[in-house]
């Protein structure tokens, strides 16, 4: 049998009404004797470093999940952590930087009704993320959710109630659970794992709205080492006449900060060459295009390379595909 640390952080799945709304009560322990049947499955041992509803889970957090795993890395075949749903796919995707390409699985799930209840996805969520954590040929990071194996750099939730919370963007599921057992589209690749240890918070995502005043980057220059300008449709920014949001985005620029262009459509990616408010864009300085990468990759990939970057690496590492972030 398999040995797998179940690392349990809270989220829904781990949810009861206090009177005041669902908030993270169970313990791992209590959440892992919901679903009886996984100790079929594996020999599994638990640990919850902290039990927040995924609103308050926070880079800070990212780390500590990420160091438990390295911690017991040795011990372990493969590590799955229980999560809540709002912000499981940044935490997918920070883990995939910290831990880059793990031979083992790391498995996230959670469920959108808590695993307290009669009527959840819960229990189902979870043995299904133990049936892939489990498998000879499971690797990497996914979020393991209504019976989809998705890869951590690609998950987005796209949904706030159903049980398919989640899709893969622009790319193809890794695997599907069908009958307790993983049914591969993509084989993990299996390599050297490499641990990092620190990342850089002072990243901050701009999302354009029609008429928004340029005068944002008063805050921005002081704050922020990077920023991500969630863009409409290929990417481009407006002139409103004045030209105003080119020049403060020069001098942005000028101070040796980072930008980052995206997209606030779902899929297909930014394409700043594809019109004149793009082209126009790229002429203010040395920008960088997410392309296809999800908006979470995006920041959790920032943060990993401000961390340990110098400036004139950034572009080149930005754009070298990990977990098949970007292409």
């Amino acid at each position: 049998m398999k040995k797998i640390l179940m690392i349990a952080t809270g989220g829904t799945i781990a949810s009861k009404n206090n009177g005041e709304g669902l908030t993270p009560a169970l313990t791992s322990e209590e959440l892992l004797a919901c679903v009886p049947e996984i100790a079929q499955t594996a020999q599994v041992t638990t640990v919850q470093p902290f039990n927040l509803d995924s609103t308050d889970v926070s880079p800070s957090h990212w780390l500590k999940i990420a160091d438990i795993i390295e911690n017991n890395y040795a011990i372990y075949d493969g590590f799955v952590v229980t999560h809540g749903t709002d912000t499981m796919a940044y935490t997918s995707a920070a883990l995939s930087y910290l831990i880059q390409n793990s031979q083992k699985p790391i498995v996230l799930t959670g469920s959108q009704k808590s695993a307290y209840l009669r009527d959840t996805d819960a229990r189902k969520n979870l043995a299904d993320a133990f049936a892939f954590c489990a498998d000879e040929n499971a690797a990497g990071v996914h979020i393991v959710f209504d019976g989809n194996v998705i890869l951590g750099t690609r998950a987005k939730k796209t949904r706030t109630h159903s049980y398919n919370a989640f899709s893969s963007v622009d790319y193809p599921n890794t695997a599907i659970i069908r009958n307790g057992k993983p049914i591969y589209y993509i084989k993990p690749q299996k390599s050297e794992t490499k641990f990092y240890h620190e990342l850089n918070r002072n990243v901050f995502v701009l999302k354009m709205i029609p008429g928004l005043d340029c005068n944002i980057f008063d805050y921005l220059e002081k704050n922020c080492d990077a920023l991500i300008i969630e863009s409409f449709g290929t990417g481009g920014l407006p002139d409103y006449g004045d030209g105003e949001y080119f020049a403060r985005l020069k001098r942005f620029l000028s101070q040796g900060k980072t930008v980052v262009l995206t997209t606030q459509v779902e899929r297909e990616g930014s394409s700043l060459e594809t019109y004149e408010v793009g082209r126009k864009l790229l002429k203010c300085g040395n920008i960088l295009e997410a392309r296809c990468m999800t908006l979470e990759a995006t920041v959790a990939k920032l943060m990993w390379l401000l961390s340990f970057a110098k400036k004139d690496e950034i572009e080149r590492l930005f754009y070298s595909p990990i977990e098949n972030d970007i292409f």
